[in-house]
């Protein structure tokens, strides 16, 4: 049988310390947090992300309310690849940790016209970024319709790709 023992004095100082080091960083990591969601949310309006996974982003010039950013969309994108919908990233990301978020970011070829070669290019503290602006929004909105083979008439509205050149 295992006997449990009292801490030392000398366990319980370093406990103590070691909490007191915590509650003094505790400020400095919701600075810290608050600085990654301020930068995630900048890549999200230059990277463009909201032109496709935010309804009505593009042709308003932008003036969505963030609380109704990148819910995705009904809006599908037609080409020789079938038909694509944007995700509900604002459901996506809670579905993902952050390490899940970056190797998806780092290794996934999405289809058309998502830029899966620009979230390559981004480093790991801008995908954090992005990662936690997009958790701190919350879930929002429904799933976007599933993608569509290119045998498949999509409902409209949608935009078509014209084939490549041959």
């Amino acid at each position: 049988m295992t006997r449990l023992t009292r801490p030392t004095v000398g366990f319980a100082v370093l406990s103590a310390f070691a909490c007191s080091v915590n509650a003094a960083d505790a400020p400095k990591s919701q600075a810290a947090a608050s600085k990654d969601v301020d930068r995630g949310r900048y890549i999200v309006q230059i990277g463009g992300c909201n032109d496709c996974h935010t309804p009505g982003y593009a042709s308003t010039g932008g003036k969505v309310a963030e609380k109704d950013w990148l819910v995705g969309d009904q809006l599908g994108w037609r080409g020789p690849w079938g038909t694509t919908y944007p995700v509900n990233l604002r459901l996506y990301m809670q579905k993902l940790s952050e390490p899940e978020w970056l190797y998806v970011a780092k290794s996934e070829e999405m289809r058309p016209p998502m830029p899966w070669f620009a979230l390559r290019a981004m480093t790991d503290a801008d995908l954090r970024a992005v990662y936690r602006c997009i958790r701190s929004l919350g879930p929002a909105g429904s799933e976007a319709p599933a993608f569509l083979p290119p045998d498949q008439e999509p409902k409209p509205p949608y935009v078509q790709f014209p084939a490549p050149p041959k």
